[in-house]
């Protein structure tokens, strides 16, 4: 019965949710005093649905129909924004490739402003109404907790200062019997391993999750299935492990079940959307700025000797290298007189960084200043070599000279702009410092983040701050 309350609560919101949609699309059109126009035999019979289809697959997507009984507020909310920001990115990509031109990017932008407002306004309506019914003792989840160790006792200590997520643990269970009618952080320990099958029985338990230490596990097994059985949901508790970084999730390889620990992004849709967007955005560029790219080459040929372009082996994904192009800033030989430049390095650790370099050429300076030497990487990003936003691409050579901790740095793809270019070249003179802002990107990666270190480089890219 709780099941197709969860199931019906659920469908009843993907109405409520596309039902906004649909409002705030339509509101938008008398908005733009457009309605005539755009209402046209099967015009909107057309664009209703693929609007529809679009906000549902991203909502449902990016986790908006997972229960957030326990989710933060801004998570649920970044959903929205998320999907906002995606979705009118495909939804104005579309009606251009339809060539609806009723439909203007006004019309798109208050359709999507309109819907994310309201969604916006129904989730926190709806989280702050079962938060105050759970405090009340309504929607309650009960479950039993097998294990009453230090990971258990952290475990009590997070239910029991959030209330609202409506938890109710209906007591622990630990293998010493000695143990049994003790209190834990206000939780009473109810039976041993044993006890288990009965209490499931004579008690209304909703969920069984298992924090114990692994020396327990081979004594959980046939709890675990008499659970199973009972239709019972099971967790285990995947911190088995004292790793400081890396995620557990549970995966499975033609039926051969592993349990995966991962310090980097695994939101495979959110990853597909990044590379989706990486395409489209270097195609596009890369197409608008051909003038661009045949001025500089003329440039380049008029005011030194050498070719067009430098290419250079460079690292992208746990090491695997491949060619990196970019505009010729320096003179021919410039890696014969790197040895001696040594003693003028201004980067503490294993790269080269030196403000007046005197391998620069008169073009290379400006090329460098205002980042047009790095526009060819556009191509590395079209053929999955590199992507947009990411940590820079190192020489092999340095990575030969990593600590094990800074390899970490190479378990994304590399990009064109990251965080420390973004927030001033000029401004990093340590490597290990250069090394946190890439693992804090890593850590924290979002498709938001990304667009706001786009957004963020802009301006420095346009005033040529801090490049070296």
């Amino acid at each position: 019965m709780i099941k197709e309350h969860q199931i019906l609560f659920r469908n009843l919101m993907i109405f409520f949710d596309l039902f906004i949609v649909c409002v705030s699309f339509i509101g938008s059109i008398y908005i733009g005093n457009n309605f005539e126009d755009i209402y046209v035999p099967g015009a909107l019979g057309i664009l209703i649905p693929i609007l529809l289809t679009i906000w549902g697959i991203l909502l449902h997507c990016f986790g908006m129909y997972e229960s957030f009984r326990t989710k933060k507020m801004s998570d649920v909310l970044l959903v929205v924004f998320e999907a906002a920001l995606v979705g009118s990115s495909i939804f104005g990509s579309i009606i251009f490739i339809l060539k609806m031109n009723q439909i203007g990017r006004l019309h798109i932008l208050y359709s999507f402003s309109i819907a994310t407002a309201l969604l916006c306004i129904e989730k926190v309506f709806l989280i702050l109404f079962f938060r105050y019914k759970r405090k009340k003792g309504f929607n309650i989840k009960n479950i039993l907790i097998i294990g009453t160790g230090t990971r258990a006792k952290n475990f009590l200590e997070l239910i029991n200062t959030h209330s609202e997520w409506g938890i109710r643990v209906i007591g622990l269970i630990d293998d010493d019997a000695s143990k049994v009618n003790k209190e834990i952080n206000g939780h009473k320990i109810i039976g041993t391993l044993k006890d288990v099958p009965q209490i499931i029985l004579n008690s209304i338990v909703d969920e069984v999750i298992f924090i114990v230490p692994r020396s327990w596990l081979n004594s959980i097994e046939e709890l675990m299935s008499i659970c199973e059985i009972s239709g019972l949901k099971i967790s285990v508790a995947v911190d088995l492990f004292e790793l400081k970084l890396s995620k557990g999730k549970y995966i499975n390889v033609d039926n051969f079940p592993l349990l995966a620990f991962e310090s980097t992004p695994d939101k495979v849709i959110h990853l597909l959307l990044k590379r989706l967007f990486d395409i489209v955005l270097s195609a596009t560029v890369l197409i608008m700025l051909m003038p661009i790219f045949l001025v500089t080459a003329i440039i380049i040929k008029m005011t030194s000797k050498g070719n067009v372009f430098f290419k250079q082996q460079r690292c992208n994904l746990y090491g695997r290298k491949f060619t990196m192009y970019k505009f010729r800033t320096m003179v021919e030989n410039a890696e014969e007189k790197l040895v001696e430049l040594m003693k003028h390095n201004e980067m503490k650790g294993p790269v080269f960084k030196m403000e007046n370099d005197p391998r620069l050429t008169k073009a290379g300076k400006y090329l460098r200043k205002f980042s047009i030497d790095e526009l060819p990487q556009l191509w590395s990003v079209l053929k999955g070599d590199m992507s947009l936003v990411g940590p820079r691409p190192p020489i092999p050579s340095e990575v030969s000279k990593y600590e094990p901790w800074h390899r970490r740095r190479l378990s994304i793809k590399p990009g064109i702009t990251c965080i420390w270019q973004a927030y001033g070249r000029n401004k990093i003179t340590d490597f290990n410092e250069w090394i946190r802002l890439d693992l804090e990107y890593i850590d924290n990666w979002s498709l938001w983040l990304d667009c706001k270190i786009l957004l963020k480089t802009v301006p420095v890219v346009l005033f040529g701050t801090g490049a070296k």
